[in-house]
């Protein structure tokens, strides 16, 4: 399916019926501010989400910051033969780092639906701000030096995280 297949596709969805059918005689204007409103609350809406997802990486990187600035704590390394112990810690660490991977994950693709939603409401509007200009501005996601979304970046920060506590660990285990 291709890009305007899929906005066709997804404004057909969004909208219950035509304006035209749908609103009687002399009530655009009650129809235009029902739409304002909605739109309104959507966005409201995505911005909940967009920081419910700067909680989430919030939590996972003082989580993890925290991890990295307490085990020299510890002090010298283990004897040899506890050493594979640390294998259940790693296991524990990394089941983390893939959950936050995927909690991103998850915050990524919702928001990008969201804003998808929010394009084909503007259609609706008198302008659109989002949809036709500040997504233009940016390339529409096609040129990463021109823009790269925020929430690419937060995904390889656990992946990072992860590579960092399974080079920990063998640096330990071979030591």
């Amino acid at each position: 399916m291709t890009h305007n297949d899929q906005r066709s596709e997804l404004s057909n969805r969004l909208w219950n019926e035509s304006p035209e059918s749908r609103v009687p005689e002399g009530q655009t204007a009650a129809y235009d501010n029902a739409v304002l409103e909605q739109y309104r609350l959507y966005v409201e809406m995505t911005d909940r989400v967009s920081a419910r997802r700067g909680l989430a990486n919030s939590f996972f990187l003082t989580l993890n910051t925290s991890i990295f600035a307490f085990v020299p704590l510890f002090g010298k390394s283990p004897p040899p033969d506890t050493a594979v112990w640390l294998v259940i810690p790693l296991i524990a660490l990394l089941g983390q780092c893939v959950a936050w991977f995927y909690l991103v994950r998850s915050y990524r693709l919702l928001n990008c639906a969201k804003f998808q939603v929010i394009g084909a409401l503007e259609e609706r509007l008198p302008a659109s701000p989002f949809w036709k200009a500040e997504w233009w501005a940016l390339g529409e996601g096609r040129d990463r030096a021109r823009f790269l979304p925020l929430s690419h970046i937060e995904q390889w920060v656990p992946v990072l995280f992860a590579l960092a506590y399974v080079s920990g660990f063998l640096a330990i285990v071979f030591h």
